[in-house]
């Protein structure tokens, strides 16, 4: 294994680095009629959701409570709202700061919200890391840094929302969950303790890894032959990128040791304020609530869906919000509830986040000035 602390990536000289085997993806990054897909299903879903929530829970009383608002809260949301797009931005320019000194916050603040209108627009958040590493190339971030900051980061999720999933569990009352709920909540935690055990063995065991990439390479060169030369190219190119994301990652984090308690602090504090965004949204509505049991739920949530197979969990988010918050909320404010906190939560920044992509794809679509 090469020494990480002879890593030229990230130390300050002039001379040439090495960069991985795995680069940024050439040609068009940002895959237009993808985006325009993902972007109705994603709307249409959502809509068709409410819409049966309303229909369903409505009593007659949902557009008369809408004059009780409280906007005083609302405007308070928009301000835990700023926070939210800071803190995200934050937790990955602390690493920027160290790699790329000259890469302002302003770059760092587009990277976070690409990154969520990407995993809006996308199953399972496929898009977003993606979408966050390439707005960093584009501003002069290597590769390399980029990609090890999404996955430093991405561990510190996968570290807080698997014990915040277990201490939601503990302390909300779960007498009246059935049905769906659970079955989505093992779900959430297979694919949480997956995705961290490869995270953990990635960067402390890279050679286990390469070993089970090259016996699934192998393996499917045995059942679809024709493609034994591209499988074994994949192969050979997975295990040079994870031992240079382990490379690289070991030296930003011995360089700089408190930077990953940094993020996991800056991690828990952003989520905080996401699930007492919840709280104050039913504040406005006139909706008494205890603080532990509303986070808790929200804490379940976001874990629930954080994996889910529909584009920004459409679908699966606001049948989640109508089952657990629609033991505290009364139905008649249940739809616009849930309109609100999904507005707050992912509606908000993901429409942010489409003002920078579309930028990005107005400089694919631009000629290379000569």
């Amino acid at each position: 294994m090469i020494d990480p602390r002879n890593i030229p990536a990230i130390t300050k000289t002039d001379e040439p680095v090495s960069q991985p085997l795995i680069s940024p993806p050439s040609g068009v990054m940002f895959n237009r009629q993808l985006i325009i897909k993902g972007s109705l299903w994603f709307a249409l879903i959502t809509v068709l959701t409410v819409a049966g929530i309303f229909f369903y829970h409505n009593t007659g009383k949902t557009l008369g409570a809408l004059s009780h608002i409280s906007y005083p809260y609302i405007a308070l949301c928009l301000v835990m709202l700023c926070a939210d797009l800071m803190l995200g931005s934050w937790r990955n320019h602390i690493y920027v700061q160290k790699l790329a000194p000259a890469v302002p916050h302003w770059v760092s603040f587009k990277a976070n919200v690409a990154n969520m209108f990407m995993g809006a627009v996308t199953p399972a958040h496929g898009g977003a890391g993606p979408a966050q590493i390439y707005v960093y190339t584009s501003n002069g971030v290597k590769f390399v840094d980029a990609f090890a900051i999404s996955l430093i980061n991405m561990g510190a999720t996968l570290i807080f929302m698997p014990l915040a999933g277990f201490a939601a569990i503990v302390l909300m009352d779960t007498s009246a969950v059935s049905g769906l709920v659970p079955a989505m909540l093992q779900y959430g935690f297979c694919f949480f303790m997956l995705f961290l055990l490869a995270f953990l063995l990635a960067f402390w065991k890279p050679v286990w890894i390469g070993v089970v990439i090259k016996k699934i390479a192998q393996v499917s060169s045995a059942i679809v032959p024709k493609r034994k030369t591209k499988l074994n190219a994949w192969a050979i190119n997975a295990c040079q990128s994870i031992n240079n994301y382990q490379q690289t990652c070991s030296v930003i984090l011995k360089q700089n040791p408190l930077l990953f308690p940094l993020s996991l602090l800056i991690t828990t504090l952003l989520y905080l304020n996401k699930y007492c965004m919840q709280y104050v949204i039913l504040l406005g509505l006139g909706v008494q609530a205890s603080l532990v049991q509303v986070i808790s739920i929200q804490v379940l949530i976001q874990f629930m869906i954080y994996f889910a197979p529909s584009p920004g969990g459409s679908g699966f988010a606001e049948v989640s919000i109508s089952v657990l918050f629609g033991r505290i909320v009364p139905h008649a404010l249940l739809s616009v509830f849930t309109l609100l906190q999904r507005s707050f939560l992912l509606f908000i920044p993901a429409v942010i986040g489409a003002v920078v992509v579309l930028g990005l794809l107005r400089k694919q679509a631009s000629p290379p000035t000569p």
